[in-house]
């Protein structure tokens, strides 16, 4: 009886079948969470031993707040892996900000939507449609948000996840 639920579950729920290997879900682990804790844990100390006051900006992504829309991928859908880090990476923000701010260092991130990179012509109308700006970004429009969050115009802002992603998120 278990097994014949067991079946069921996986066949309804592909991602949590062995068609998803724990090797790639590995490898985004240590990429998306391990990689930006042991970049900030290098910046911060060094900032720390300078006493010098400073800013880490973190990288997650629209779907590191919201779920992906899994109807907009050409017969395929988002792995599951890329939105469960991008919210870790949105937690570690969070985390690091509050520890580290007596330290006079600021932790935020940045989560943009998608980027235009000569996606097919069916994905981008899909992503676009979801957006209501009604495009998806071009590669240069995070640049003003970045500078912004280094910047002291955001000298009261730490722990802020800016999401800059057309109103995506909105809808």
């Amino acid at each position: 009886m278990f097994s014949k639920i067991l079946s069921s579950i996986s066949s309804s729920f592909k991602l949590l079948s062995a068609d998803f290997s724990l090797d790639v879900w590995n490898k985004s682990l240590n990429v998306n969470l391990t990689g930006v804790f042991l970049c900030s844990q290098v910046f911060i100390n060094k900032m720390i031993k300078d006493n010098v006051k400073g800013v880490v900006i973190n990288v997650a992504s629209d779907l590191g707040v919201i779920s992906p829309d899994h109807r907009i991928y050409d017969g395929d859908v988002k792995p599951v892996d890329y939105s469960v880090t991008k919210h870790g990476v949105i937690g570690i923000t969070k985390y690091l900000s509050t520890y580290f701010a007596d330290k006079n260092i600021r932790v935020n991130s940045i989560s943009p939507g998608g980027v235009y990179t000569n996606q097919s012509q069916n994905f981008v109308k899909r992503l676009s449609n979801l957006i209501p700006m009604n495009r998806m970004a071009n590669k240069d429009e995070y640049k003003g948000s970045i500078v912004f969050l280094c910047s002291d115009a955001s000298s009261y802002m730490t722990g802020h996840n800016l999401i800059v992603d057309g109103g995506r998120t909105v809808w």
